[in-house]
């Protein structure tokens, strides 16, 4: 397969780096850059035919398969439309767009081309991720109840993200998308988001926008996913998750702290991304695109271009989760719970999930079961009728 690359920054090179490493029948073959001087320096650096400055002329080239958008958030709409004109198909980075009517519009353009749109949520690919929903999935910890997710990092590295009105907002459309997403996955995309809890502030950074957010998500099945943002952090770039259910929990560790630890005064280079320091106790990443998801992530995106299927995050998902932070930035200025919008929900349509209670007999809920210091077995139930709570030991 044959790929082209809008964008020339950051990412973009996060992007070129996983797309040369894993799948080696994809190629990455022109770049586009509103820089004439980035574009040719990008591609001369990855070895590729063809850059210009001209989105279309990028897009349109009867050699291209497929399109990774790695803009600002404020091009996104423009880059898909542009895609979308030429029938290629469109990898995009996350957020899908400023806010969910963005989104919307971005999800109608792939699907009245007939292309793939793929929703480029690199921290739902991590393989700890992947190995953990799958145990989710089967079940190992019976019914998702809670899922958190937290990211924190001293901020990003471009300009543009610190401009309100180019990236939609601030820490929450940069970090809670990724955070929403876990959560969503863990729960259950089929179950709908109803509500959220959101507090949002500028604690230290002198812009418009929140450096810092907590969110509560509430699904219809009760459950709640919960995210932690700042640009505040200092000290890297943390990414943990969690995850109680009715049988078991999940805790993961992604990036900080993962087992590799090293001590230099300095005369190194780069570390690891968002790392504030070259000397002293530093935390590298092992393979860093693959650790983050990057290389997973393609994989699964290019299989479903050629085998004509969805890829694990799609368009509609980015459009979701875009609908859930507009009600976050609803909440935070509200103080209040506020509704999550999605006019065009493709999940469940029930809100009757069933109780979590667990029955110890015909009479009897079982509340806890328990093996005391003493070595007793003692069981807490309630009774379904009445309503007291018993203590028996077995």
């Amino acid at each position: 397969m044959n790929i082209a690359v809008l964008g020339s920054g950051f990412i973009a090179r996060f992007y070129a780096d996983s797309l040369q490493a894993q799948r080696t029948k994809d190629s990455l073959i022109s770049v586009y850059s509103r820089n004439i001087d980035k574009a040719k320096k990008f591609a001369e650096d990855y070895k590729l035919s063809f850059f210009s400055n001209d989105m279309d002329e990028v897009c349109s080239r009867a050699d291209v398969d497929a399109v990774v958008i790695s803009l600002p958030n404020n091009l996104h709409e423009a880059a898909v439309a542009a895609c979308a004109k030429a029938k290629k198909h469109v990898l995009c980075t996350k957020p899908l767009g400023r806010n969910a009517a963005e989104a919307k519009r971005m999800l109608d353009m792939v699907e009245e081309a007939g292309i793939m749109g793929g929703y480029l949520e690199d921290l739902c690919y991590t393989p700890k991720f992947m190995k953990s929903l799958k145990a989710v999935k089967d079940g190992n910890i019976g019914k998702v109840l809670w899922a958190k997710s937290r990211e924190a990092h001293p901020g990003p590295h471009s300009d543009w993200f610190w401009d309100h009105e180019q990236s939609g907002g601030g820490a929450m459309v940069d970090l809670g998308c990724h955070c929403v997403e876990i959560a969503r996955n863990y729960i259950g995309k089929q179950i709908r988001p109803v509500e959220v809890m959101c507090w949002a502030a500028t604690q230290v950074h002198p812009i418009q926008a929140e450096d810092s957010g907590i969110g509560l998500v509430k699904y219809a099945n009760g459950a709640i996913g919960q995210f932690e943002v700042s640009w505040c952090f200092r000290g890297g770039m943390d990414l943990r998750d969690e995850v109680m259910g009715t049988e078991g929990t999940i805790w993961l560790n992604n990036f900080l702290r993962t087992g590799f630890e090293m001590f230099s005064t300095g005369k190194g280079g780069y570390v690891a991304e968002k790392a504030e320091s070259s000397s002293g106790w530093l935390f590298p990443v092992g393979d860093e695109v693959h650790e983050l998801g990057y290389t997973n992530m393609f994989t699964d995106m290019f299989n479903a271009i050629e085998n004509k299927t969805e890829p694990l995050e799609t368009f509609y998902d980015g459009y979701v989760v875009n609908a859930i932070l507009d009600a976050c930035y609803a909440s935070a200025a509200s103080g209040k719970w506020e509704p999550v919008q999605i006019s065009d929900w493709r999940g469940d349509q029930t809100n009757d999930y069933g109780s979590n209670f667990a029955s110890y007999d015909d009479d009897h809920y079982l509340i806890k079961k328990e093996i005391l210091p003493s070595g007793e077995h003692k069981l807490i139930l309630k009774h379904k009728v009445t309503g007291e709570v018993t203590a028996r030991d077995v």
